[in-house]
């Protein structure tokens, strides 16, 4: 939730940047809040995904 709500005020901050003319401001600001590549993302331990294959339905 808290990150949602970092992401909701970084758009209003670019909003305004670009209503007072600072269109390149803006678009920096809205690129900082871009997600991360999928390397850069933390990957489940191999316990984890063994757990989540257990539990998933049978086909």
């Amino acid at each position: 939730m808290k990150r949602l709500a970092e992401k909701i005020e970084n758009m209003m901050m670019a909003i305004t940047f670009a209503e007072a003319g600072e269109h390149e401001t803006a678009r920096e600001m809205m690129k900082k809040d871009d997600r991360p590549d999928k390397s850069d993302r933390a990957k489940p331990s191999k316990r984890a995904e063994r757990v989540l294959r257990a539990s998933a339905p049978p086909r």
